[in-house]
């Protein structure tokens, strides 16, 4: 039966397979559950349809039993009564009805066998479908974790960059600061005695230096 077939290749389906060649596992997932959930609705129906066709096979066979016993019972009430034509009418009509007891026998034995095919594919389909289900869930639940630990990285790293950059650019007004304020004590502290010596100093020398070259200057 096809649809067997298509409950077996579900069966045979390594998981843990298919979900680390998917691209998307969790997708996948979900779309083999509602495959299995399409093959398990179909297989009840069948093994429904199944029982029903048992049941009417084992009733018609009943029935052509009793026919068939019914015909040997008039067949016998014949012979008693010294009418053996109708006694071979009746016994030929009870060997028809012991061949449709034995076509029915054969039929409601193989229907027994489908049936019974169906129930055990039904009872595999569900636990794998059970099995599917339970891995789609922690599949679900270890994608989610990941998403939360990646993005709780992701802040840490963002929010680590950022303190970096806040530290460097106070470090670097920081130390701005100090040279501008360094410089500002360089040119605020008040001239020293010897500084005011000193200037007068460069002063005379400057001044004899111009006499100097005036001199030269002269007496050219």
């Amino acid at each position: 039966m096809a649809l067997l077939e298509r409950v077996s290749t579900l069966l045979r389906a390594n998981l843990n397979d298919l979900i680390e060649k998917a691209e998307d596992p969790e997708r996948m997932l979900k779309q083999i559950v509602l495959d299995m959930e399409n093959q398990l609705m179909q297989v009840k129906t069948q093994v429904a349809i199944a029982i029903a066709d048992e049941h009417l096979l084992e009733k018609k066979r009943a029935e052509h039993t009793e026919q068939a016993a019914e015909w040997r019972r008039k067949a016998e009430l014949a012979v008693g009564k010294g009418h053996d034509d109708l006694a071979r009418a009746a016994l030929e009509r009870a060997l028809s009805h012991d061949q449709l007891v034995a076509g029915f026998t054969t039929q409601a034995e193989d229907q027994k066998h489908e049936a019974d095919s169906l129930r055990q594919a039904l009872r595999k389909l569900e636990q794998k479908l059970g099995e599917t289900r339970a891995h789609c869930e922690m599949l679900v639940a270890e994608h989610r974790r990941a998403k939360v630990v990646g993005r709780a990285t992701e802040a840490r790293q963002v929010v680590g960059i950022g303190q970096e950059h806040a530290l460097g650019r106070m470090k670097t007004r920081v130390h701005l600061k100090a040279a501008q304020n360094a410089a500002a004590s360089e040119v605020m502290v008040p001239e020293s005695l010897e500084d005011r010596f000193h200037a007068l100093e460069s002063e005379d020398r400057i001044e004899l230096l111009l006499n100097e070259i005036k001199t030269r200057q002269a007496i050219q």
